[in-house]
């Protein structure tokens, strides 16, 4: 009997959030998958920890912003589906280094089509768009919503979305992007809002931190759990003909309520006091101060309303979210407050040798 070929996804970005989910995703689907890592990169390999001995699972030296690394990858491996989630993720960042985030999201995007051009032009490539890309066009946004970008990442971005269209249309590459909307998890990093704030809230519950500090509490975004999101990027590859979609939860919350259900999750009800930049969340309980506003922490730029319009996803892939917000809230919380008990503990054993010594 002949073996079955097992089907090779190329992730970039696999160490991220997405990579990681996406990566688990696809080895329970039989998957060979192939990640890009720059040389070095250490920091983020421990969200793969529970894959990385995984015998279809083989990681590659490479760099969006070496095109000849790219193309040594694409050559060795000779993927089906390639998975383009590699990117300067941070918005508030990318205002400090506008030439860095439009590099690697922008151009880094452009050599890797090309390479899949050249080398691989019969795989299936997903770009991994953003809702950042409507900048302050009115909610709800959908795949026909005019693209107002509110920052250099958004820009890029809005390159990076442009190019693959422009791939799909003149080289017949099947090429899709994927806008997603705000979408977490556990395993996002801590500089995200989503997670400083979960990451405080089981700091302050358990007493190693006695105040979050936040800026635009008004901001609304329409948040979604990462797992659900990787699903909808795999049905897009899926599909005879490429496309474009939204994946979004189609409901948005502000920030403000975002603090009030991770504190709710270890039972602290927060009220709020004050305006504008002198407003802050106390314990309605004690009455302490538990949230505050740092004007540092405001974008020069920012974008108010973000909700998505998931229709096509919907009828088209058959996608929908399975994870409610308030749960993914919930399931971010309670895995921050089992590392903050387990910090806190190592804190007292170490705090009592060093007393005894």
């Amino acid at each position: 009997m002949k073996a079955t070929t097992l089907k090779k996804a190329l992730i970039t970005g696999i160490t991220g959030q997405d990579g990681s989910y996406l990566t688990k995703f696809l080895l329970d689907k039989g998957y060979k998958v192939h990640g890009i890592v720059p040389r070095g990169e250490v920091e983020c390999k421990g969200r793969l920890f529970n894959v990385l001995d995984h015998p279809h699972l083989t990681l590659h030296d490479g760099d969006m912003l070496d095109g000849a690394s790219l193309h040594r990858v694409l050559m060795t491996v000779q993927p089906d589906e390639i998975y383009n989630l590699a990117a300067q993720s941070h918005v508030g960042f990318s205002f400090h280094a506008p030439e860095y985030t439009a590099n690697v999201n922008g151009l880094g995007t452009a050599r890797l089509l090309e390479a899949m051009r050249l080398l691989c032009p019969n795989a299936r490539f997903y770009q991994a768009s953003s809702s950042e890309l409507f900048g302050n066009a009115p909610a709800p946004q959908c795949e026909t919503t005019n693209m107002v970008p509110c920052s250099p990442y958004a820009a890029a971005k809005l390159y990076a979305y442009s190019m693959v269209q422009i791939a799909r249309k003149s080289y017949k590459l099947h090429a899709s992007n994927g806008i997603l909307f705000n979408h977490e998890s556990p395993l996002r990093g801590e500089d995200f809002v989503t997670r400083k704030v979960t990451k405080a809230v089981a700091a302050i519950k358990v007493g190693t931190q006695n105040i979050l500090e936040l800026g635009n509490l008004d901001a609304r975004r329409d948040w979604g759990h990462a797992a659900d999101y990787v699903r909808g990027m795999w049905m897009m590859l899926q599909q005879d003909q490429p496309d474009d979609y939204i994946l979004a939860s189609g409901e948005s919350h502000s920030v403000r309520y975002l603090v009030e259900a991770a504190f709710k999750v270890v039972n602290i009800n927060i009220t709020w006091q004050g305006r504008f930049t002198e407003e802050q969340g106390r314990d309605q309980k004690t009455g302490k101060v538990l949230v505050r506003i740092n004007r540092d922490l405001y974008r020069p730029n920012d974008v108010h309303h973000l909700c998505g319009d998931a229709s096509k996803a919907r009828e088209v892939l058959g996608w929908q979210p399975a994870v409610s917000f308030d749960d993914l809230i919930s399931e971010m919380v309670e895995e921050d407050m089992r590392f903050a008990l387990q910090n806190k503990r190592a804190e007292t054993i170490i705090l009592k040798a060093e007393n005894a010594a």
